[in-house]
């Protein structure tokens, strides 16, 4: 009952408009923030590290293990992909385009920056972010995706006949 609520009702298109929109807009406002005024992951990085030790360590040691081994040596990489990552997802969001993706590598990187420590608004965009997955196609019907399914997917799909055969 609660997924098909999300899935169908259109209260749910409403509510979840309004979800993506906000989550959009912060996502697209950390990504431009970071694009146009600098960003080094480094140190975020090696602080993570750190505070995988101690009594009570915040990050789990194979995700230290996995900052250390890999995120720390090849920072200058991800020093590109967060700002811009963080823009598509917010700009995919805003507009309703490609939403479930967008909402998945959003996902991705809350998980990532949860693992790490940091702890802020990431919970709340990732149960946004899970909400948008489980609506599947109604969380981008008012936007570039419901666009596109009605478009495409509605006149040409979704009107054949089930029974029709299809001449050999």
């Amino acid at each position: 009952m609660f997924t098909k609520f999300w899935q169908n009702h259109n209260v749910a298109t409403a509510i979840l408009t309004v979800l993506r929109v906000w989550l959009g807009y912060h996502w697209l406002t950390a990504g431009w923030g970071k694009i146009t005024g600098g960003f080094g992951t480094e140190g975020f990085l090696n602080n993570a590290v750190t505070l995988a030790s101690g009594e009570h360590p915040a990050v789990a040691g194979w995700w230290a293990a996995f900052l250390e081994n890999f995120a720390i040596p090849n920072a200058g990489l991800f020093d590109v992909l967060i700002p811009y990552g963080e823009f598509l997802v917010g700009l995919g969001l805003l507009l309703g385009a490609l939403t479930r993706s967008a909402a998945f590598f959003g996902l991705v990187m809350n998980m990532a920056f949860l693992l790490s420590g940091t702890v802020s608004t990431n919970p709340t965009m990732l149960i946004v972010s899970v909400l948008i997955l489980v609506a599947g196609h109604n969380a981008g019907k008012i936007g570039v995706d419901g666009l596109f399914l009605r478009r495409f997917v509605d006149t040409k799909v979704l009107h054949r006949s089930p029974n029709r055969q299809i001449a050999s």
